[in-house]
This record gives structure tokens, C-alpha cells and sequence, in this order.
């Protein structure tokens, strides 16, 4: 195997600079727009930007679960990917960064950050009032938040540090110590993103709450995460080293993994629907409402056939799955789709008829631009293959037969 890693280069073609040019541009440009945005629209700057910034934390923290994942069930299909995981988890310090601003805009975007004299509703008022001794308040929010990003990039680190050394000739088998990370890891990962998503964005309506929202939020991250690794490998597979690792059988275990999520998706969203409908309290049911109302039951019933049926009925064909040069316009639709879930879980709070604002799209293209740029720049940095990791024969052996 060591003969076969010094026969092939294994960094990323010259593309992936281009790239990373490229989407700083974008990023600044959209940036630019999005700075007047925020002074002459604050509103509706903050409310897109936490759309934004939730959608690239799913690929960041997705990527990082599926990571996780293949080093606790090994396998040939999560090799060849790892280093495009690992340089979406490495996004990580970013997120931490962009967070930031959201600290600016918690009176704009949350009740509970608000004076309570401001809050004409008396119920919701002492409600508030409850909530604010026991969980929300501005202090707790940000202590949690500096909890949660400081967790996610610790696990960040130890798996960078150890898959880095792989690229050693010398290096050591670090299996172990990637299993004993990663299973404490996935319970951390889905606890602390649970809790965040309830801060996050459920607290938005501090008057509704449901048990499975932090698992929806989760199984929204790994589907982006699955899906934005086929769009990278999709760019990669024209140039070498890629185009001799990547083989049909690899990519038919990434459908397999996207129609995974996706089942898993359908289900929670209708057991959710389900166990509120059929309670129908009206302290519950409000939610779904504000969805179904105004326009916005075009855009759930617009979810359920293009961000489920349709790709369903799609995935279940093999062929369709060992080619990822069709596998990849999936991909990418449901990227779309996940930005458009996020859009109806978050919008709704904050407008009774369904409006897209110049914002919604303006500032997740800026964040995307930045968060891309540092992917690039991640994913050029190291080899796209750890070449000394003992598994690493699983993806070089079939390209030299």
C-alpha cells in the first residue's frame, strides 16, 4: 500500500484554488449587499441570516457526524469521502466566527430577549417571565452556545489531529482512537445539537414545543452533509486522484445512505405532524397552523413530493445510484430543499402569509461564499486520501489493479 501511496498523488487538483477563489468573491459581493441590508432592513436581515447560518452549520456539523459514523462502522464508501468530510468539519472555527452577529440580532429574532414590558400578550408575558428564571434568557443563551461550538470543535480537533498524522509513513494506527472518540462523540453531537435547535430556533415561539424537533433538525444535517459530499466528489472525479478512487460501488452506498436520511426525515416530520394533529391543543397545534395558512401549505406540500416522494422514487433505482454524474443533480436539488425546510420552520414566526425577501437569498449566498472559500481552502491543504491509514487499501488497491 505505501508503493501505491507514493505512486499516486493524492492532493487536489489545481481546481479546488479556482474554486475557493471564486466563492470568496461571491462571498464578498453578497456580503456587500448584505452589510446595506442589515442597516436599512435589520429585520429581515437577521431573520435570513439565521436561515443561512443554520443551513451551512448542517453541512458543517452533518459532515462531521458522517465522519464519526464511518469510523465506527469502517468501509470503502466513507474513505473516499473523508478528507471532503473532514474539510467540511474543519468549517467549524468559521461557524464559531459567524455566530457572532446573531448576538446582535436576538431582540429581532427572539421574544424572550426582548423587555417583557414590550410583550402585550399578559399570558405570554408571564409565561416568558417563567421561562426566563428557569432556561431563556440572554445570559443562559450565550453560555450555551459558547458550550455547544466549544464541544463540536473539540471533536473537530482530535479527529483533524489524528487523521493528519495518517499522512505520515510513520504514523501509528489511530482506529482505536478514532472509535473511542466518535462513539461518546454521535451521543454529544446529537444532544448538543438537539439543545441547540431548541435555542436556536424553536424559541423563536417560546409558546410551542415539541420532543422530536432537535431529531429533525439533526436528520436535516446529515442528509446536506451527504449530499453536498456527492457534489464535491461529482467536481473531483474529473481530475486524478479521484477519478481512480471513486468507483460505482462507493457511490451507490452514498444514495444509499441519502434515500437513508431521507426515509428517516419523512418519518420524523409525519410522526411530529401526527402526534400534534391528533392531540389537537391549541397550545400545540399553532405551529402548524402559521404552516399551513397564508400560503405557506404550498411550500410543505412543495416538501413533501420534491424533498421526499419524488427522490424516493428516484434512489430506489440502482443504476440511478452508481453514477454520480446523475446522482449529483439529486444531490443538489435536495440542498435546495433543505434551504426551503429550513425557510418554513423558521419564516412562519415572523410573517403570517408566505414573502421571500430580497435577504432570504442574499445573505445565505454571502455566508455560503465565505464558508465555501474556507471548505476549498480546507480540502487543499491535505491529501484527499489519509495514505498510511490502514484502511486506506480499501480505496488505493482497486485503482492499481
Amino acid at each position: 500500500m505505501t508503493a501505491h501511496a507514493n505512486n499516486l498523488d493524492l492532493m487536489a487538483p489545481p481546481v479546488v484554488k479556482t474554486i475557493q477563489r471564486r466563492s470568496l468573491v461571491i462571498g464578498l459581493i453578497f456580503a456587500a449587499i448584505s452589510l446595506v441590508l442589515a442597516f436599512v432592513r435589520p429585520d429581515e436581515f437577521f431573520r435570513a441570516y439565521l436561515l443561512g447560518y443554520m443551513c451551512w452549520l448542517g453541512v458543517t456539523l452533518g459532515s462531521m457526524a458522517i465522519l464519526m459514523i464511518r469510523h465506527l462502522t469502517g468501509g470503502g464508501w466513507g474513505m473516499v469521502i473523508r478528507r471532503i468530510l473532514g474539510a467540511a468539519m474543519r468549517c467549524l472555527p468559521l461557524m464559531a466566527v459567524l455566530f457572532v452577529p446573531i448576538l446582535f440580532g436576538l431582540p429581532k429574532l427572539y421574544v424572550w430577549a426582548r423587555p417583557l414590558d414590550s410583550v402585550a400578550n399578559q399570558h405570554l408575558r408571564d409565561h416568558l417571565q417563567d421561562l426566563a428564571k428557569s432556561y431563556l434568557n440572554v445570559h443562559g443563551f450565550i453560555i450555551r452556545a459558547v458550550l455547544y461550538l466549544g464541544i463540536w470543535n473539540l471533536l473537530s480537533f482530535l479527529l483533524t489531529k489524528w487523521s493528519k498524522e495518517q499522512d505520515n509513513p510513520s504514523s501509528r494506527d489511530n482506529t482505536a482512537r478514532f472509535k473511542a472518540v466518535s462513539g461518546p462523540g454521535l451521543i454529544l453531537y446529537a444532544f448538543t445539537i438537539s439543545f441547540a435547535a431548541i435555542d436556536w430556533i424553536m424559541s423563536i415561539d417560546p409558546s410551542w414545543i415539541s420532543t422530536i424537533y432537535g431529531l429533525l433538525i439533526l436528520i436535516g444535517e446529515l442528509l446536506s452533509a451527504m449530499c453536498f459530499a456527492v457534489v464535491v466528489e461529482r467536481i473531483l472525479v474529473e481530475y486524478k486522484p479521484m477519478s481512480e478512487m471513486l468507483k460505482p460501488d462507493f457511490v451507490h452506498d452514498h444514495g444509499k445512505w441519502m434515500l437513508t436520511f431521507i426515509m428517516v426525515w419523512a418519518y420524523f416530520s409525519f410522526s411530529q405532524w401526527l402526534i400534534i394533529w391528533a392531540g389537537n391543543l391549541p397550545e400545540e397545534i399553532t405551529w402548524y397552523m402559521r404552516r399551513l395558512n397564508g400560503g405557506w401549505g404550498f411550500i410543505g406540500l412543495f416538501l413533501v413530493i420534491f424533498q421526499f416522494a419524488v427522490p424516493f422514487v428516484l434512489l430506489l433505482s440502482r443504476p440511478f445510484k452508481r453514477e454520480v454524474r446523475r446522482l449529483v443533480w439529486l444531490a443538489t436539488w435536495i440542498m435546495v430543499m433543505r434551504y426551503l425546510d429550513l425557510f418554513w420552520i423558521i419564516e412562519p414566526n415572523f410573517s403570517t402569509t408566505m414573502s421571500l425577501t430580497l435577504a432570504d437569498v442574499v445573505v445565505p449566498v454571502a455566508i455560503g461564499g465565505f464558508w465555501l472559500a474556507y471548505f476549498f481552502r480546507n480540502l487543499s491543504s491535505l491529501p484527499l486520501l489519509p495514505a498510511y491509514d490502514v484502511a486506506a487499501s480499501e480505496v488505493l488497491e482497486p485503482a492499481h489493479e
